[in-house]
């Protein structure tokens, strides 16, 4: 950093602060242990080799059938018993066949157990975008028990990381499909030998297999679909487990990005009909029969965010979607990544699903593609508002018009099994305030007067308990009081209500110390809501208490809670402000809710809190009881709180995001809110710009409450999200500096360092704003010419500034550490060649390094070191691995890097020898002289040259230096595809990519064509057209700028493109340079950066 002001390294030690400090955060947070709160499975299991007909199958892969149960079993019998529903399991990277024991063990026993106990809680039904008017789909009931089994098989992908390579992810394509097809194939060699054993079924044999992929095994799923060998309609249900479909979490191989791109364009244009050139209908869209279902984990799935997971632009709303583990009804957990595969929670819920797609009468899976998605739409989604001023999302599907066009209710009553009687109106309490309570099952009747408690604008009446829809609880509308008979019209009877309560997630129920003892409240296990247009046309709403010992032989839950309140729904209104937000990072503001406030509190929060999370903490202030032992000034916070807990239920909070869904947060007292959002993104709308959280808090008791920006969690959020537009700005950093180097060669001026120049790049207001902001202002500009969303400006700007500072402190922090590396490698050959002078003299020492400096091939590498570099960076780049080609180049760098910095230093310490006094005229020589021949170019060797030797040399370093990073980061971006390479050695390899061995070679000829900084011009002219000069600061600007834009579409791997394309620019100019020299003319500009001795 010598020759830097005091202001260039401060913004360097600033950058580079940053830096450290947001990744040091980052990865503490990442490290520190998650507690999900997923239950283990536990199973028995027993796998059964699938056979396969000679030369058909991959020798490397295997498939196998999943049997539960400890009882040793015959392999080829259980194989003729087959006559389920088969099941496909595809592991993701790295992953194992095994890993499907736990959804074929819970499979087993929900088969054995029979479908979940029907609860009458409000079920989600689809929208009207995902075809929920079809009346067949919104009619349809669950069977009462199961019909066939599923049977579960695993392909053996040996654990190969197919998210770091494209070659093995199509590898693994291809024998999913042979395995689909042995699968069926297998089935109808089952059914041939119970038939002839003349014990064949009645049942039909199946024609299609469900595919459950989890991570890349999801992709890998979809793409076996598009494969042009699949059996027509061979796989119509695919469920995939945390895996990702926008692009791959790894996005550094161009092939892996290439394939992804491919995969979805296939899948975009499976789902539109098929026309003929002129327009003409051919036929129906070929994945017309596909349903895709993707299930994500959350924001505790480090591996795969949920906007990778994401369905949208892919797979249209009305033949699938995507749900968070979050959300997803009976589990409402964030999950590991692997953790997904194992937690009973989901498990089970995903088996009974399943088992729920096969039709009763056939035992096959159900055809109809808008019914099988609304089976998975029931059974997944929860029917949770997301706002408690508006309607339920899915609510409106359950309603029907009347034969006169009215539009009426068709919540279905409670069935008359479930029966408890009501003694009458002598024990019904009439409720006069707007917040009604009940504390205990005491049979009794609660009437409310719409019109009364309803009055100044508190139209919308909320409700929460832990009593159960039906054996609890009972709700009613009434359009006058008293009884409804059965000759009324239609519009003035007595509606029951009962089954809009929709479930929520509840914690643990308090423990009853002894018995009469008082308990502290129970948490809500269910919420209700009626809107303005709900209760038009009624006069009472009643909330019918079943009696304790009567609850259907049910054991009554210990404690008995339900609060309800007609309220405005403004008034429980609060925006957070990005202002506030970011102040709570240093300054906590509370905020107090006084008693008798609002149920429902609607939160908006500017900014997502998938980016900025949130603590929010709800302490208790007070709840209307004075302990009558204590003081006031004894009780404190602590006795308050307690009595408080006997009095006011547990507060909840509902958190919705635009991408991830529903993220619940039961038992609230101090909790990270937090989503899996992806916003200020390119590809965001502004809609995922806010999250918008619903607290119920109950009105008896008032709270401080107080909401804070936690820093930890939002530097790993951070790093997550923008990790792969950090490595596309490292290498724009580097293309920008490597431009102020050339710049400088044209303007005939000293060649900076790679560290000055990417200083200067950060200056203000110029060269920053061009090199910086620009970039962002042609991003929205091609967003408007090709009519995309619009991001949110504000924060779109700040992320993509950010990531642009964090990605000049990692290239920094890489310059920096190798300039230390060549420094100390060179100060140590210069203290061995200048102080051990015994073995210049050695008979033995001088006669081993002519002998070696004898061979043939020391003496082409001496005399051709770029050809002899490019032939074996380009032979192993397409041959072997892209990885080991640049590792050549890299070493290439490295050591004429090595040798132009021993040069420069030896060469000073002889000018600081002759500048004392004395003579001589000694010369750097290494036995290993990297340094490039000087007579073909036009350097001087005149004393009154501008340069010395050392100086020019020292430029050389420079120049070389921005080659290396450069490289290095090219090479850096392939060392997962090597490494899931490397697994693979003595399997058997294939030849590398097309793609990606074609860009390795123009990143190759990138290196070699541009290895001595005079290259950074050319001057080449063609027949009739006068000498032309062609710049490569200009083209680098050009490629930092494409770069710039393929960080912000979180695509780093086209960087590629660029780079092969300025080897290939570079190329071509050396060509049409040698030919220009072999007419006599220039071939390079002429500069005045020679050197003198």
């Amino acid at each position: 950093m010598q020759g830097l002001s005091f202001r260039a390294k401060f913004r360097i030690a600033t950058v580079v602060l940053l830096a450290l400090w947001i990744g040091l955060a980052a990865f503490y947070g990442l490290l520190k242990p998650i507690s999900s709160g997923c239950i283990m499975t536990y199973m028995y299991p027993t796998y059964i080799p699938i056979s396969s007909p000679e030369g058909l199958s991959s020798a490397k892969y295997g498939l196998y059938l999943y049997h539960e149960g400890w009882k040793k079993i015959d392999f080829k019998e259980h194989l003729k018993k087959l006559s389920g529903v088969p099941v496909l399991f595809i592991p993701g990277n790295g992953g194992s066949y095994k890993q499907v024991r736990s959804l074929a063990a819970e499979s087993d026993r929900a088969y054995q157990g029979g479908p979940l106990e029907r609860t009458f809680y409000q079920e989600a039904f689809l929208t009207p975008e995902e075809g929920g008017l079809n009346a067949d789909v919104v009619g349809f009931q669950f069977p009462n028990q199961y019909t066939s089994r599923l049977d579960w098989f695993a392909v053996d992908l040996e654990g190969e990381h197919s998210a770091m390579d494209g070659c093995i992810l199509e590898e693994h394509t291809e024998y999913v499909v042979y395995a689909i097809h042995r699968l069926l194939d297998q089935y109808k060699e089952s059914y041939d030998a119970r038939e002839r054993e003349g014990a064949a079924s009645s049942g039909h044999l199946p024609k299609s297999v469900i595919l459950v992929g989890h991570s890349m095994g999801g992709f890998v799923a979809r793409a076996a679909i598009i494969h042009p060998h699949l059996r027509k309609s061979a796989v119509e249900t695919v469920l995939t487990l945390s895996s990702p479909h926008q692009s791959p979490p790894l996005a550094l191989q161009p092939s892996l990005g290439h394939y992804f791109a491919r995969v979805n364009h296939e899948w975009r244009m499976g789902y539109q009909v098929q026309r003929t050139h002129a327009g003409h209908y051919v036929s129906d869209p070929v994945l017309s029969h596909v349903v895709v279902i993707s299930i994500s984990g959350g924001y505790h799935d480090y591996q795969v965010r949920s906007k990778l997971e994401s369905l949208d632009g892919i797979v249209p709303p009305t033949h699938g979607f995507m749900i968070s583990s979050t959300g997803m009804k009976n589990v409402w957990l964030s999950m590991e990544h692997q953790a997904i595969l194992w937690c009973n929670q989901l498990v089970i819920q995903v088996s009974h699903t399943l088992l729920s797609l096969i039709d009763s009468r056939t035992g096959l899976p159900f055809i109809d593609t808008p019914r099988r998605v609304a089976i998975f739409s029931r059974m997944l989604r929860s029917s949770i508002p997301q706002s408690l001023s508006q309607q339920s999302i899915h609510a409106s599907m359950k309603d029907i018009k009347d034969s006169d066009g009215s539009l009426l209710h068709a919540a279905s009553v409670c069935p008359t099994n479930v029966h408890w009687s009501e003694d009458g109106l002598d024990r019904d309490l009439y409720i006069k305030t707007t917040t009604v309570s009940v504390l205990a099952m005491d049979g009794r009747r609660r009437w409310l007067d719409i019109q009364k408690l309803g009055s100044n604008g508190k139209s919308h009446f909320v409700f929460v308990t832990n009593l159960a829809p039906c054996y609890g609880v009972r709700l009613h509308l009434w359009p006058e009081k008293g009884k409804s008979p059965p000759e009324l019209p239609t519009s003035k009877r007595v509606l029951e209500v009962t089954s809009r309560m929709v479930h929520i997630p509840s914690g643990p129920a308090p423990r009853q110390i002894e018995p009469g003892s008082q308990t502290e409240q129970a948490p809500p296990s269910a919420i209700f809501q009626l809107g303005p247009k709900d209760m038009h046309g009624f006069r009472f709403l009643t909330i019918s208490v079943a009696p304790r010992p009567s609850i259907s032989g049910r054991p009554p839950p210990a404690t008995s809670m339900a609060v309800g309140q007609f309220f405005n729904p403004d008034e429980g209104e609060l925006d957070i402000s990005p202002w506030l937000m970011l102040l709570s990072t240093y300054s906590n503001k509370e905020m107090f809710l006084k008693e008798d406030h609002p149920l429902a509190l609607n939160l908006s929060f500017k900014i997502s809190l998938g980016l900025l999370p949130v603590t929010l903490s709800l302490k208790p202030a007070g709840c209307g009881i004075k302990s009558s032992v204590l003081s006031d000034e004894e009780a404190g916070d602590v006795e308050n709180s307690r009595l408080c807990k006997l009095r006011c239920f547990p507060p909840v909070a509902f958190a919705w995001d635009n991408t991830s869904g529903l993220h619940i947060f039961p038992n609230l007292q101090s909790e990270i809110i937090i989503v899996d959002s992806s916003p200020a993104l390119w590809s965001s709308n502004r809609d995922s710009e806010k999250t918008t959280v619903l607290l119920l808090a109950d009105p008896h008791c008032s709270y401080k409450t107080n909401v804070a920006v936690s820093f930890t969690t939002f530097t790993s959020r951070f790093l997550l999200v923008y990790n792969s537009q950090i490595v596309g700005f490292a290498v724009v950093v580097v293309f920008f500096a490597l431009m102020q180097q050339a710049h400088a060669w044209d303007l005939d001026l000293p060649i900076p360092s790679l560290l000055t120049a990417v200083e200067s790049n950060l200056r203000m207001p110029l060269p920053f704003f061009y090199l910086a902001i620009a970039p962002i202002f042609l991003s929205l500009f091609l967003s408007f010419l090709t009519s995309q969303p619009f991001p949110s400006f504000a924060s779109f700007t700040i992320i993509s500034m950010i990531c642009y500072l964090l990605a000049n402190g990692l290239v920094i922090i890489l310059i920096l550490i190798s300039q230390l590396v060549f420094y100390v490698t060179a100060v140590v050959h210069i203290f061995i060649k200048t102080r051990w002078h015994w073995l210049e003299g050695n008979i033995w020492f001088t006669n081993l390094s002519s002998g070696f400096s004898s061979f043939k091939v020391v003496r082409v590498l001496r005399a051709n070191p770029s050809l002899v570099t490019a032939l074996a960076a380009i032979t192993m780049g397409c041959l072997i691995h892209p990885a080991l080609g640049l590792f050549v180049l890299l070493f290439s760098h490295a050591f004429c890097c090595h040798s132009a910095l021993c040069s420069h230093a030896r060469q000073k310490e002889v000018s600081d020898y002759k500048n004392d006094g004395n003579g001589g005229s000694e010369q750097p020589t290494f036995l290993f002289d990297c340094t490039f021949d000087q007579k073909k170019e036009s350097c001087s060797n005149s004393p009154n040259a501008s340069k010395s030797y050392a100086e020019t040399q020292l430029e050389i370093f420079h120049h070389r230096h921005g080659l290396l990073i450069l490289h290095l980061l090219a090479a850096l971006m392939f060392v997962p595809s090597l490494a899931a390479w490397l697994q693979r050695l003595g399997v058997g390899l294939n030849f590398p990519w097309f793609l990606d061995s074609v860009l390795c070679i123009g990143v190759i000829l990138h290196g070699i064509c541009n290895s001595k900084p005079e290259f950074n011009s050319f001057l080449f002219s063609f027949p009739g057209i006068p000498i032309q000069e062609v710049r490569l600061n200009f083209i680098y600007l050009i490629a930092g700028y494409y770069s710039y834009l393929s960080g912000l579409a979180q695509a780093p791997y086209r960087v590629f493109y660029v780079m092969a394309a300025i080897g290939i620019i570079s190329f071509s100019l050396r060509i049409l340079q040698r030919r220009s020299m072999e007419r006599g003319e220039a071939y390079f500009v002429s500069r005045k950066h020679s050197h003198r001795h």
